[in-house]
């Protein structure tokens, strides 16, 4: 398949992240909704975790198969398990390290002693993301994420469309697209029981969805055009796994919002369903023999 055509399915593959994003703007939520809302979202990226591992872990259950066949040696294997261990590690320890960051920039040190500011100073302002709510980050935190999952789903796509696979590219798509728009729903899921200033609700922009959507769907464009032009599953297993790691930090993240909310019949439901919503999409991917 051509170049041309095979961007065009990584846009659509991509672009159906924007679906969920307007669920972002619903305001007026009764505090369970919201807490119901948010456990959806920790279910679809429970799934996205677990789906994202078995993807990685293929290329080194095939090579430490290969040694016990006989086939293959052990540098296959202990080069993909780096790779594994590396990636999961780095999406994980880079998010702790970037929110602490913007912990720090974001608080006055507090220091007293020669230099420091006094009662009437106003510390400086906070800009960029720095000057951001937690629950603005943390779906920042999820797009960035999803996008480095996305571009290991449009690898996929790019590769198997400069095959000539049209039956397989498409039912990635289809698969694909399905997925991207219930991760929409989890990245605007914080943003959900989000306040401005005066305690009103707050609605995001449609420019900053707008941005969050090209944060976690744009990758699998890039991915397909990547994909096209070479196959390697060091990279993919790299991307991947900074996936995971940085998915399993947000996790964490939305788990302690719900154990602070102390409602876990509505956590467990929404965990159900978000899980189900996940596996389901994945099912027309299975269904298909891919």
């Amino acid at each position: 398949m051509d170049i041309g055509p095979t961007l065009l399915l990584g846009l659509i593959a991509g672009s159906t992240i924007l679906i969920g994003l307007p669920v972002g703007r619903l305001r007026n939520l009764s505090p369970s909704l919201r807490h119901f809302l948010n456990a959806i979202a920790i279910g679809v990226l429970l799934f996205l975790f677990w789906d994202i591992l078995v993807g990685a872990w293929e290329p080194i259950d095939s090579a430490l198969a290969g040694i016990h066949e006989g086939t293959g040696g052990f540098g296959p294997a202990f080069g993909y398990g780096a790779l594994f261990a590396g990636g999961l590690s780095i999406g994980l320890l880079s998010m702790v390290w970037y929110e602490s960051y913007l912990h720090r920039v974001s608080r006055p040190s507090g220091r007293g002693g020669p230099g420091a500011m006094s009662v009437d100073e106003v510390p400086p302002r906070n800009t960029g993301i720095a000057a951001w709510s937690p629950a603005r980050r943390l779906a920042l935190l999820i797009a960035i994420g999803i996008g480095l999952h996305n571009f290991a789903e449009g690898l996929a796509i790019g590769q198997s469309a400069a095959r000539n696979d049209i039956a397989l590219a498409a039912v990635l798509v289809i698969g694909f697209a399905l997925h991207n728009a219930t991760e929409g729903f989890g990245i605007v899921a914080p943003l959900a029981a989000e306040r401005d200033p005066d305690g009103s609700p707050y609605r995001p922009s449609w420019a900053f969805l707008l941005t969050l959507g090209v944060i976690g769907g744009g990758p699998t464009f890039v991915g397909t055009a990547v994909g096209h032009g070479f196959t390697s599953e060091a990279v993919s297993v790299l991307f991947l796994t900074l996936a995971a790691g940085s998915i399993l930090y947000v996790i964490c993240q939305l788990l302690g919002v719900a154990s602070r909310a102390k409602q876990p019949t509505i956590l467990a439901y929404g965990l159900l369903i978000g899980l189900l919503a996940g596996f389901l999409t994945d099912a027309i991917i299975s269904a298909a023999g891919v």
